[in-house]
């Protein structure tokens, strides 16, 4: 399916976004936090423009699931090192355990087991992108934009969403349906999380 120009600059616009975040966003953090949240941009602004340049056909790679994995992983470990730091060390654990587990289901046993693992992961973090900001928020233990990022977190489990429904050829939403809505997707994730991680 060809990549319209249109969807060409949307990509464009969340891989400067992503940049953006990279240089400016993580400064004056710990250093796990600054490493986590460093990975997880770079690895959506690469995304970005491998998809840029080799259109949407890359999403067919086994490959994808796998390295998508790795945003929501340490965007949500970024979190807890900065915020929660008493539950850093298992939460490493977890994510370290969790990134392996997709890797070798995905290589080595594809179909349910890799499913379910991804499932649970998946799971996992994006509960931690998005609940733990809105607690904090509420906690007031931080600045009230900060509840942009569980917004972001909401707009990535959707597109992680979109992406399992383009594996398993749902019935629900066409092939082109998903590909329309993903440059939006991540568009305004990135735009959450951007404004939502800004220091006060």
């Amino acid at each position: 399916m060809k990549m319209k120009i249109s969807e060409r600059l949307l990509l464009m616009a969340t891989a400067l976004l992503a940049s953006y975040q990279v240089v400016v966003g993580v400064e004056q953090l710990d250093t796990l936090a600054m490493i986590s949240y460093t990975i997880a941009f770079g690895v959506l602004l690469v995304a970005c423009l491998l998809l840029f340049i080799l259109g949407w056909e890359i999403l067919d790679s086994p490959l994808v699931i796998i390295v998508s994995t790795i945003i929501p992983l340490c965007l949500s470990l970024g979190i807890i090192a900065e915020y929660r730091p008493q539950y850093t060390n298992f939460y490493l654990f977890y994510t370290i355990v969790g990134f392996i587990g997709v890797f070798i289901t995905r290589i080595l046993t594809p179909g349910r087991a890799a499913v379910i693992v991804l499932a649970i992961v998946h799971g996992i973090s994006g509960l931690t992108i998005t609940f733990t900001p809105i607690v904090l928020t509420i906690s007031g233990e931080t600045s009230p934009i900060f509840i942009l990022v569980a917004l972001g977190g909401a707009f990535i489990g959707i597109g992680g969403l979109l992406l399992s429904f383009l594996k398993t050829g749902s019935s629900f939403i066409t092939r082109k349906q998903i590909i329309s809505l993903l440059p939006w997707l991540l568009l305004f994730m990135t735009l959450c999380y951007v404004v939502g991680f800004t220091r006060n």
